[in-house]
């Protein structure tokens, strides 16, 4: 299974709908809260190109995007394949 990591807060409809997904597919992913570890926010920026809202997901620490993005791929068929590599 692939390495998933989701930087989110817990009040953002687009991260809860992000991780609805990547559940419904059972996908296993770290949570990185960046209201609770706020220094984990400007690393979430270097890694997404200084994107700055959330969630900003990666998959074997290749840069997804966001809820928008994740969805993308889904509607695809391509996340299947990301989340089993």
């Amino acid at each position: 299974m692939a390495k998933v990591e989701v930087y989110a807060t817990e009040w953002c409809p687009y991260c809860k709908r992000a991780r609805k997904l990547l559940e419904e597919k059972g996908a296993k992913y770290q949570l990185i809260d960046v209201m609770m570890e706020p220094k984990r926010k400007k690393e979430m920026m270097d890694r997404a190109n200084g994107r700055h809202t959330v969630p900003q997901i990666f998959i074997n620490d290749e840069h997804i995007g966001g809820c928008d993005e994740l969805m993308a791929l889904e509607a695809a068929d391509k996340l299947d394949a990301k989340l089993s590599a």
